[in-house]
């Protein structure tokens, strides 16, 4: 089924289930949620949402919307952007960074986030796939990368015996490796003994 009949059908579902809700506050939850697709198709994002949900049913790493090589790069993208999306994860330098935005005070950030170390953290817990490919070096690992004509959107790969997760952000036409031990990161650290 298509994105725009989908919606359609949540929308009219979740009609439905507001005419029978009694609370009032559940009737706005409810109505949230009806708006929140309304503006999804009104706004031109049904491609983007359905590209966002396909991206959860494959597993995939956090949505990024933008990548920059320094910090320098995204703070002028920031400072620039007439309306920041809040929450959206951006990648400085491959690494993660949450864009705060608050319009009233026009205050505009970038905060280093742990989403992908999360997110290989869980990958981890459930069991790694096998690699598609080994690597000496992550030299080699870069230049099968770079050849591939359609990059792989998540595979893994091993370089020096190290596992390390290959994925291609296509919002942004960037083609990643990120090694699995970033999940180690994430990991709550033992107290310090007496």
């Amino acid at each position: 089924m298509k994105i725009g009949e989908l919606s359609l059908e949540a929308q009219e579902l979740l009609g439905r289930l507001r005419e029978e809700a009694r609370p009032e506050e559940e009737k706005q939850r409810l109505l949230v949620a009806m708006d929140a697709l309304r503006f999804i198709a009104a706004t031109g994002q049904s491609h983007d949402f359905d590209e966002y949900r396909k991206s959860l049913d494959a597993k995939a790493p956090p949505l990024v919307i933008a990548s920059f090589r320094t910090r320098e790069e995204a703070d002028t993208w920031l400072n620039a952007h007439p309306n920041p999306p809040h929450h959206s994860y951006v990648l400085v330098g491959g690494e993660y960074h949450v864009v705060m935005y608050v319009p009233e005070r026009n205050h505009r950030r970038l905060i280093a986030h742990p989403v992908l170390e999360f997110y290989l953290e869980d990958m981890v817990r459930q069991g790694l796939p096998a690699p598609v490919a080994t690597f000496s070096t992550a030299e080699e690992a870069r230049d099968w990368l770079d050849s591939q004509p359609e990059p792989p959107r998540q595979v893994f790969i091993q370089i020096a015996g190290e596992y390390h997760l290959v994925v291609y952000h296509h919002r942004v036409g960037l083609r990643a490796i990120h090694p699995i031990s970033l999940a180690a990161k994430s990991e709550p650290k033992e107290p310090m003994g007496d």
